[in-house]
């Protein structure tokens, strides 16, 4: 099922069906993870809806207007081409959890995670958990995410909240030579998604909304 998506999304993107089947083409969902160990995988809850919201106003894909919350350890994963999590703290997965998303992430599906601020002592060692054989890679500049449709001439995702004051660095794991994870660090740009829930910067706002817009690009466009 994902991987037909997968490839219902491309042909859009390419161009191959009209503007009519376009308007028929039924839409793909995408699902935020609910995980266990403290931390607040619902914050900011309508960060999706609005980034959906402006994918679905400017780019050539069709996404479902609200997205599922789906528990990681669920079989339902599988339903959705692309996952999202977030949170400030705590995330912990058991041996199955972990497993899980093993599977799903090596037979086609996406996971975004962005650290609302407090997360990435715990997502680092998870990924070494369930990838022992790889390791998060900083991407560079001149990476297509940050251009495929919104160019980010700085190369780098965009600063929303200070947390430590570090620059925002966006991190991904490749598995066979796919782009399986991304992970946002000292950027958080579902805060600038959230815009009605955070008083940010209307450019701000704009920017993060835009890379979110090249991260979905790139993922449906990168099966």
């Amino acid at each position: 099922m994902i991987r037909f998506t997968i490839l219902t999304i491309c042909l859009l993107l390419c161009g191959v069906f009209d503007a009519e089947s376009r308007q028929t083409e039924d839409s793909f969902k995408i699902a935020r993870v609910q995980y266990q160990g403290g931390g607040d995988w619902y914050s900011s809850p309508s960060a999706l809806n609005n980034l959906i919201e402006f994918a679905n106003q400017n780019l050539p894909i069709r996404i479902s207007e609200r997205y599922d919350d789906v528990q990681i350890g669920s079989r339902d994963i599988f339903n959705y081409p692309f996952l999202f999590a977030t949170g400030h703290g705590n995330i912990t997965l058991n041996n199955s959890e972990m497993e899980n998303l093993r599977r799903y992430l090596e037979n086609g599906g996406f996971l975004m995670v962005d650290d609302d601020y407090g997360m990435d002592q715990y997502v680092r060692p998870l990924l070494d958990r369930i990838f022992p054989d790889e390791e998060l890679i900083e991407l560079p500049a001149n990476h297509p995410i940050y251009s495929v449709v919104y160019p980010f001439s700085e190369g780098r995702p965009p600063k929303v909240h200070e947390h430590d004051g570090k620059q925002p660095q966006a991190f991904a794991l490749f598995r066979n030579g796919r782009m399986v994870l991304l992970y946002t660090y000292e950027s958080n740009p579902s805060d600038g998604w959230a815009y009605d829930e955070h008083d940010n910067p209307e450019e701000i706002n704009r920017d993060a909304l835009q890379f979110g817009a090249n991260v979905l690009t790139y993922v449906f466009t990168n099966p």
